[in-house]
C-alpha cells in the first residue's frame, strides 16, 4: 500500500479529517476529533494503528517485524505496521477498519449519533 492508497482509504470512511497536528511530516487521521491513524508523510515506513491489546499480541506474532509495538504511542493498545510488503494490503485495510471501529465504539453518543447521521448521509 502506498501513502495515496492509505489516506484515500481513510478519508472514505465517514467522520474521518486528516491533520498535522505532530508537524507537517505527521499525518493524523481522526474520526470524531479521535485519533485512529497516523503515519509520516515523506517516509510512509509504517502506519501506527489503535488495536486491542490482545489481537495487538497475536497480530505481532503472528507478523514478526513487520507489526510491532506503536512507535510513540501507548505500546499496548497500538501497533506499527510496516508497509515493507509483508503485510498485505487487505489485512492493513483491515486492521484500519478495526482501528476506525475501536475508536468509535469509545465515543460518547452524542459523537456515535453524529457518526450516525454522516453515515447515513452517503
Amino acid at each position: 500500500m502506498n501513502i495515496e492508497a492509505f489516506r484515500d482509504y481513510c478519508l472514505a470512511k465517514p467522520g474521518t479529517t486528516e491533520e498535522t497536528p505532530f508537524g507537517p511530516d505527521t499525518l493524523v487521521f481522526k474520526v470524531m476529533g479521535k485519533m485512529y491513524a497516523l503515519t509520516g508523510i515523506d517516509t510512509f515506513e509504517f502506519i501506527n494503528l489503535k488495536c486491542n491489546p490482545e489481537y495487538a499480541i497475536e497480530l505481532r506474532e503472528e507478523y514478526d517485524g513487520s507489526i510491532r509495538p506503536g512507535y510513540h504511542m501507548n505500546k499496548k493498545q497500538w501497533n506499527s505496521v510496516y508497509t515493507d510488503g509483508n503485510v498485505s494490503d487487505d489485512k492493513i485495510k483491515h486492521l484500519i477498519n478495526h482501528s476506525y471501529e475501536l475508536v468509535v465504539s469509545k465515543l460518547p453518543k452524542k459523537l456515535k449519533e453524529e457518526l450516525k447521521s454522516m453515515s447515513n448521509g452517503v
